[in-house]
């Protein structure tokens, strides 16, 4: 009986202990974005790093199989396709995400150029990202962030 009760009460913390960084984990914060460079590889595709400013109260963990579309209303412009990163617990730091990104089929480099040089140039692009994150436990989770605005980025 002491043995049962023993294991209770370590099943009790360990579930306390792990709804505790739960709750944390609601509370990550993409604080900041960024491009550190952008390089044409193609007429038709180029390598960037992205620069994701992060406030990360909860647990390490890491970022990988990052997807996404890039679009204009529903004109889709540009695909890409992101390597990974490890976002360290309990910090708030400035990390580098390298990827390729990918013209759409009937995207010119021309079409991004006008889009680039326009005053509000973010006003209107909405982003669809999927992305895999996996704690250090081996833990995984496929997450999806549909229709972001990437005006809400601009300062």
């Amino acid at each position: 009986m002491k043995t049962l009760r023993n294991i209770l009460l370590v099943f009790a913390v360990a579930f306390l202990a792990s709804s505790c960084a739960i709750t944390r984990i609601k509370d990550i914060a993409l604080v900041s974005t960024g491009v550190k460079y952008v390089v044409p590889t193609s007429t038709r595709s180029m390598d960037a790093m992205l620069l994701l400013e992060v406030d990360n109260p909860s647990l390490s963990f890491n970022v990988s199989d990052v997807t996404g579309t890039l679009r204009h209303g529903d004109r889709q412009l540009a695909h890409f396709v992101s390597g990974q990163t490890g976002i360290q617990g309990k910090s708030h730091q400035v990390y580098e995400l390298p990827c390729t990104i990918t013209l759409a089929d009937g995207v010119s480099l021309l079409d991004v150029l006008v889009y680039a040089s326009r005053r509000n140039a973010l006003q209107g692009l909405k982003m669809d990202i999927n992305l895999r994150a996996t704690l250090k436990n081996g833990l995984h989770k496929v997450l999806e962030y549909p229709d972001i605005d990437l005006s809400q980025f601009s300062r």
